[in-house]
C-alpha cells in the first residue's frame, strides 16, 4: 500500500469519526448495537487482510542453470535457508539446465532473478545482487607437451569444454592473438572424450572455464592420464589485461603457484589468465529495499552453508546493484516509514474519536426522552382533577410512581437526558 492511499484512509477515518461523534441516535438501541457489531466485524476483517498483506513474504522466481547442476543446487540451498529463517524474501528456484537458458528466461521476463555468467547473454536490464563465484579460464595441455605459450597453439586444434557457453572467450583470445590467420581451430569437446582426443592427437590443448574449488580442480587434474615423469601443464594468457580492457566481462587474474598441484607445483609460478564472474542478477524494476534485503540474506546464508557448499566462500559484494547494503546506505526505519507513522498517529486519533462516538451512539436514548416523561406527568393532571373515585386517584398515583421510578433508574445509570 502506497503512502498516498494510506493518507486517504487516515483522512477518511477522521471523517467517519466525526460522523459517528455527531450521530443523532434516533434508531432503537438494538439496531444501533447490531450496526456497531457489523462495523467492528468489518474492521477486524480489513485489519486481518492488512496484516496479512504487510507481513506476507515477497517471493521471487530465480532462473538457475549450469551444465553440472551446481547453480540450481546452490540456489535451492539458499532458498531453503531463507524459508527456515522466516525471511521477508523467499526464492522459488527454477532449473533451466544451462547458464545460457537461465539468462534467456530472465531476459524473457520469466524470472525476477537469475544466475548469470558475465559473458553470457544481454545483462543490460539487470542489476547485480551479489557475485556468486569467479570462474577462471584455463588452457590445459597434456603431460610432457611442448606447448608453453599461446603462440605455440597456432596451427593446432584446441578442444573447448562447452563451446556454446565459452564462444565469447574463445573469440576474445582468437582476436587478441590473431589465431584465425594462424589457422588455430577450436572445437567443442565433451569431458568424457578429452583423454581419447588427446591420445589420438586430435587436440593439442583443452580450454576449460571453471571456478577454483577442490571439486573443479579435481576435474582439471583428471583431464589427462597421469604420468610419473610429467605433470599436466597450463598455458598463460599473457595479454589478459588487454582482453579485459576491451571486453569488460573479463578480468585479468593471476592464478597462484601450485593451485592445480603442489608437488611438482602446477603452475610453477603465478600464472596470468582471465577470470569471469558469475552473478546473481535481479530485474531493475525490483525495489532497492528488496534487492538490499536479498543481498543481506544471501551473505548471511553463505556463513551457514559454506561448509556444505564450498563455492559459497566466493560470494562477495558487487561493484554496483546492491551497493546500498554493502556500503551501509540502506534507508533507516524512519526514512522508510516516517510518513506512515505520522499519518498512523492521525489514524489512531481518529480511531479514538470513533470509539467515543460509538459509545455515545449506543448508550444515548432517543432525543426527547425526558420530554416524554414530563408530558406523561402533565397528562395525568386532568385525570387527577376530574377523578370521581378513590380508585382513579390511586391509579394516577401509581402511574406517577412508575414514571419517577423509571427516570430515577435512568439517572442512576448515567443517562444524561434523564428527567431531572
Amino acid at each position: 500500500m502506497d503512502e498516498a492511499r494510506f493518507r486517504n484512509i487516515a483522512l477518511g477515518a477522521g471523517l467517519v469519526g466525526a460522523a459517528v461523534a455527531i450521530a443523532t441516535g434516533r434508531w432503537p438501541r438494538r439496531v444501533r448495537i447490531a450496526l456497531v457489531a457489523g462495523v467492528v466485524a468489518f474492521a477486524c476483517g480489513v485489519g486481518a487482510f492488512a496484516y496479512d498483506y504487510f507481513t506476507r513474504p515477497e517471493t521471487l522466481t530465480v532462473a538457475a542453470g549450469s551444465v553440472d547442476g551446481n547453480a540450481f543446487r546452490l540456489m535451492s540451498a539458499i532458498a531453503a535457508r531463507l524459508a527456515s529463517t522466516s525471511s521477508s524474501v523467499r526464492l522459488n528456484v527454477v532449473d533451466k539446465g544451462t547458464a545460457l537458458d537461465a539468462v534467456k528466461a530472465f531476459s524473457d521476463g520469466e524470472a525476477d532473478l537469475a544466475t548469470a555468467r558475465a559473458d553470457i547473454g544481454d545483462l543490460s536490464a539487470a542489476r547485480t545482487v551479489v557475485i556468486v563465484a569467479n570462474a577462471v579460464v584455463l588452457i590445459v595441455v597434456p603431460p610432457g607437451s611442448p606447448i608453453a605459450k599461446i603462440d605455440d597453439l597456432k596451427g593446432k586444434t584446441v578442444g573447448v569444454l562447452g563451446m556454446d557457453l565459452n564462444r565469447r572467450v574463445v573469440e576474445a583470445i582468437t582476436k587478441e592473438y590473431d589465431l584465425n590467420s594462424a589457422k588455430t581451430n577450436f572445437r567443442d569437446l565433451a569431458l568424457k572424450d578429452v583423454a581419447q582426443a588427446a591420445k589420438s592427437k586430435q587436440v593439442s590443448a583443452v580450454l576449460i572455464v571453471r571456478p577454483i574449488t577442490e571439486r573443479y580442480l579435481t576435474i582439471v587434474r583428471d583431464l589427462f592420464p597421469r604420468q610419473v615423469k610429467y605433470a599436466t601443464g597450463l598455458v598463460p594468457i599473457e595479454s589478459a589485461g588487454a582482453i579485459a580492457a576491451v571486453d569488460r566481462a573479463y578480468e585479468s587474474y593471476d592464478l597462484p603457484k601450485g593451485t592445480i598441484r603442489g608437488s611438482p607445483p602446477v603452475p610453477d609460478d603465478d600464472l596470468t589468465t582471465l577470470r569471469v564472474p558469475f552473478y546473481l542478477i535481479a530485474n531493475k524494476n525490483l525495489s532497492d529495499d528488496v534487492v538490499a534485503t536479498l543481498s543481506k540474506e544471501v551473505m548471511e546464508s553463505r556463513r551457514d552453508l559454506v561448509s556444505e557448499y564450498p563455492l559459497l566462500e566466493q560470494v562477495s559484494a558487487p561493484n554496483s546493484g546492491a551497493a546500498a547494503y554493502f556500503n551501509g546506505e540502506q534507508r533507516t526505519f524512519f526514512d522508510r516509514y516516517g510518513d506512515l507513522i505520522f499519518y498512523g498517529s492521525i489514524l489512531l486519533g481518529s480511531f479514538a474519536s470513533i470509539l467515543a462516538g460509538t459509545w455515545k451512539f449506543i448508550a444515548r436514548d432517543p432525543p426527547g426522552a425526558d420530554r416524554r416523561a414530563l408530558i406523561r406527568l402533565y397528562a395525568l393532571a386532568a385525570p387527577i382533577g376530574y377523578a370521581t373515585s378513590e380508585k382513579e386517584l390511586v391509579d394516577a398515583e401509581q402511574a406517577i410512581d412508575d414514571i419517577l421510578k423509571i427516570e430515577l433508574e435512568r439517572h442512576i445509570d448515567g443517562h444524561n437526558n434523564a428527567a431531572g
